[in-house]
């Protein structure tokens, strides 16, 4: 796949650092991918919500940036699951889309506190947008193998249907009654071409979250709430929550980066 920016940087494929490789790809569109990255030893634990870093060297350098896993940390010994947006910048994306299964890495972790509360009966909200679905994507998947399902609503926020990443699994899920979720996908961009026959709703998550709310009757005292994106959304939806009567500590949050910095060289999600 071609990249949209000439990256001429040569990639080291073997270094003594490297304690992990690509060992699965899978393209949603030209700028959104799956990657599984495995450890060549044995797995590292971790919670779902957590992130690991990854990289690889090149020019000298290592390249690298921290991710949210999708997958369920009992399927760590098969390896560690991301959904990633190509960046259209040199740094370390562009070196990923370059890179071949079974090329090695570096990967390091987990780290992160965006974790869900045991044994938590309210109906659980994941509000994302874009990439940041990833973490709710575990979590499910944890809870699931560990058959200890809690009801879920799933509002995930993208331009373009089309970058609906896990939309398959969550209607799967939600269809044949696998697991308790109800799965809101929202488009922001409905009258573009690219959205041709979506008849679902339309607008950001922080335009549609309060609609969503009161048609299907969540309550702020029955209710917690994880929002995963960039920091300007995740006010914005905050600030809707705050105003139908969600307490703030009712309400965790993942930023992207942190507000005020460059997008691109910030980690996890």
């Amino acid at each position: 796949m071609s990249l949209p920016i000439d990256d001429s940087r040569v990639i080291v494929t073997a270094d003594e650092r490297y304690n992990a490789r690509v060992v699965e790809r899978r393209d949603e569109t030209e700028t959104l991918a799956y990657f599984k990255v495995r450890f060549d030893g044995e797995p590292v634990p971790f919670d779902p919500g957590q992130y690991m870093t990854i990289g690889v060297f090149a020019d000298e350098k290592l390249w690298q940036r921290p991710y949210s896993v999708a997958s369920a940390p009992t399927d760590a010994a098969d390896g560690y699951e991301f959904y990633v947006r190509l960046v259209p910048i040199i740094r370390f994306t562009t070196l990923l889309w370059r890179l071949q299964v079974g090329q090695q890495m570096r990967m390091t972790g987990p780290k992160g506190r965006f974790l869900l509360e045991p044994d938590d009966r309210r109906t659980h909200l994941f509000v994302s947008t874009g990439t940041g679905i990833a973490p709710f994507i575990s979590m499910i998947r944890e809870t699931l193998a560990q058959r200890k399902p809690r009801r879920t609503v799933v509002l995930h926020g993208v331009s373009y249907a089309d970058e609906l990443g896990y939309r398959d699994v969550l209607e799967r899920w939600e269809r044949d009654g696998t697991y308790p979720v109800r799965y809101v996908p929202t488009v922001s961009r409905p009258a573009d071409p690219r959205n041709a026959g979506w008849d679902g709703r339309a607008g950001r998550v922080e335009a549609v979250i309060g609609d969503v709310c009161k048609d299907l009757g969540l309550r702020p005292d029955r209710t917690v709430v994880y929002i995963c994106g960039n920091p300007d959304m995740i006010l914005n939806v905050e600030g809707v929550l705050m105003n139908r009567g969600f307490p703030e500590f009712h309400v965790k949050k993942e930023l992207y980066w942190p507000k005020g910095k460059d997008a691109p060289a910030a980690p996890a999600g």
